[in-house]
């Protein structure tokens, strides 16, 4: 149940950009009072001041747990190996925390090891929940340590999961793009605006760091598969689409029986949208939707399933939302529906 009152908030590395989004969809949340917003850089700036379109007035302040963690929640918005110390220290002060981090979305500490560094505090994994509210909804909801998924999971296994569950996927190829807010808001030159336009590069050839998170959930749900998962950058600020070429396990399974369990999956999520005709991004833009379409490919016997989002919304801060209200009891899509 909520505790009484609005819920206590602060949003740990807000200068980035999910950091940001999340600070505006708490700041303007019914049930939530956000108090702090904290970043390792830009201290002393107001989040207004590098992100006016999102007309939050608070402060960036640099980290103090002493002050900082006096909350009943907070969103950790910290790259992978810095986050877990922080979520860690949150933790023994009895604060709930949905991280944005990959530090929590492996079960398993020498995949993680393997993929990423050195795990800074494995004894919390056991804690964390996958935070992908279609699939976990009831552990979230009694979760105090919730882990975001990637935003590129979140799209494909949303994309795939009801295959998967049937014990339809043979192997499977995806081919997902995103938009350069994914990189971060530290340009670089591979995301620099003179690199980007009127460009496509794909990266993280051949491993990429998500895959390992895919194959995982694909497996919790009944179809352990390798997959080649290849990300490629598109000249757009916000947005992604992955397009995933399924190999089914019964390649003589009809469009029609797919399609039914997608339908069964879907047809009462608040925010999945079921579509004939493929998707993009446009049609998702500033929402907590993940739009969905499956084809038959008659002649080569693959399912084409694809799946688009926004990265900075679904794929990271408003499905962090989506998961504080669920851990508190709040209606699952308070603050984050128009």
């Amino acid at each position: 149940m909520p505790r009484s009152g609005r819920h206590r908030a602060a949003v740990f590395g807000a200068a980035g950009y999910a950091g940001a989004l999340a600070a505006r969809l708490l700041d303007s949340h019914p049930d939530f009072d956000l108090r702090w917003v904290t970043a390792r850089g830009d201290v002393g700036r107001r989040i207004d001041e590098i992100y006016p379109h999102h007309r939050v007035g608070l402060v960036l302040e640099e980290v103090d747990l002493q002050r900082h963690g006096e909350v009943d929640v907070a969103v950790v918005a910290y790259p992978h190996g810095a986050s877990a110390p922080l979520v860690a220290a949150l933790r023994e002060r009895g604060v709930m925390v949905v991280d944005l981090s990959a530090d929590f979305r492996l079960r398993d500490v020498a995949v993680y090891e393997e993929w990423y560094l050195r795990h800074p505090a494995p004894q919390l994994i056991p804690e964390a929940v996958y935070g992908l509210p279609e699939l976990y909804r009831d552990q979230i909801a009694g979760a105090e340590l919730v882990a975001n998924p990637g935003c590129y999971p979140t799209a494909t296994i949303l994309a795939l999961a009801p295959l998967a569950r049937a014990g339809m996927i043979a192997g499977a190829v995806v081919d997902a793009k995103s938009g350069v807010s994914g990189a971060g808001r530290s340009a670089s030159d591979k995301t620099h605006f003179v690199t980007v336009d009127e460009n496509v590069n794909a990266y993280g050839v051949p491993r990429h760091r998500h895959t390992p998170e895919i194959e995982q959930e694909l497996a919790a749900l009944g179809s352990a598969v390798r997959i080649t998962f290849t990300p490629h950058l598109l000249p757009l600020d916000q947005g992604e689409l992955v397009s995933c070429y399924v190999t089914l396990a019964d390649p003589g399974r009809t469009a029609d029986e797919l399609w039914s369990l997608y339908h069964d999956a879907y047809d009462a999520e608040p925010f999945v949208e079921l579509a004939a005709e493929p998707v993009g991004v446009r049609a998702v833009r500033e929402t907590n939707i993940c739009r969905i379409s499956l084809h038959r490919d008659e002649r080569t016997g693959r399912a084409i399933v694809f799946a688009a989002i926004d990265n900075l919304w679904k794929g990271t801060a408003s499905q962090a939302v989506q998961n504080l209200n669920l851990m508190l009891g709040l209606p699952e899509g308070t603050g984050i529906t128009r």
